[in-house]
């Protein structure tokens, strides 16, 4: 969502980062997620990576997060009217994703999670997406949050190249905490896939799911240089799109267009229709 609308000459904050088009561009956000869903998309995701406490705090922006949640959120639920579409209500890491050292008290982060996923629920997503973490104690919290509130919900992980959380634990560990908690399934986003395919994946006995980064070199939130094709994606995903059971959705991350999720649904449709 957000690197396709700053590819589309739409500015975003430094710290609210596209969401704040939520705002002053709600008719292209909600383009964009009608563009997902006649793609085939059976999911889409909420544009509220940076709509958090957290984050609106430390903007320049004087902003109600209650106000800028119901907004963020009905921009998906209109644009999936009439479908069966379901919405993803997309709770980031409080403090930036790609950040090794976290800079807020533990108090601050677990309100302001406690208080994203209750507004996001309130106003009428499906289940929690808490995305793009790779924190264990953030993972542990948001996961028991949900646990604890009956939310139905996936934790999606994000890690290094030495398969680790950025705050230093094997991605193992992060699995484990995770699904202590029963959710919808395990995740992990905004990897490269060649990367995520060195990975024991093949070993993996629970419900899980992956939207990869379509980047083709490093990238930061701003940027995006080089990216796979449609075609390329597929190509590079396939051997993860097997007849087992346990995979429960895929898609694409940054870098990514409504072509990407065409050109999945094409394939599986094409390996699955007998």
């Amino acid at each position: 969502m957000g690197t396709l609308l700053l590819s589309r000459g739409l500015e975003g904050d430094d710290v609210l980062w596209t969401s704040i088009l939520n705002l002053y561009s709600p008719t292209e956000v909600e383009k964009v997620h009608k563009e997902y869903i006649e793609a085939g998309a059976d999911i889409i995701t909420t544009n509220t990576f940076r709509t958090n406490p957290a984050a609106v705090e430390q903007s320049n922006y004087q902003i109600e997060v209650k106000e800028f949640v119901k907004k963020s959120v009905s921009l998906a639920l209109h644009a999936s009217e009439g479908t069966d579409v379901l919405i993803a209500g997309s709770n980031a890491p409080a403090e930036d994703c790609y950040q090794k050292e976290v800079t807020l008290p533990r108090h601050k982060i677990e309100y302001n999670h406690a208080k994203h996923i209750e507004l996001l629920w309130e106003n009428g997503v499906d289940f929690i997406l808490n995305e793009t973490h790779s924190h264990l104690s953030e993972i542990e919290f948001v996961s028991r949050f949900c646990d604890a509130n009956r939310l139905p919900f996936v934790t999606s992980i994000f890690f290094d190249s030495d398969f680790k959380l950025l705050s230093g634990e094997p991605l193992k560990a992060a699995v484990e905490t995770v699904l202590s908690y029963s959710p919808v399934a395990v995740s992990f986003n905004c990897i490269k896939p060649e990367h995520f395919k060195k990975y024991d994946w093949q070993s993996f006995r629970f419900p899980w799911g992956f939207y990869f980064n379509c980047g083709k070199s490093e990238h930061t939130e701003k940027e995006i240089t080089g990216t796979l094709s449609p075609k390329e994606y597929v190509e590079q995903i396939e051997p993860l799109l097997t007849a087992d059971k346990e995979i429960v959705f895929v898609g694409s991350c940054c870098g990514s267009t409504p072509q990407h999720t065409k050109a999945i649904k094409e394939f599986l449709y094409e390996r699955f229709k007998n």
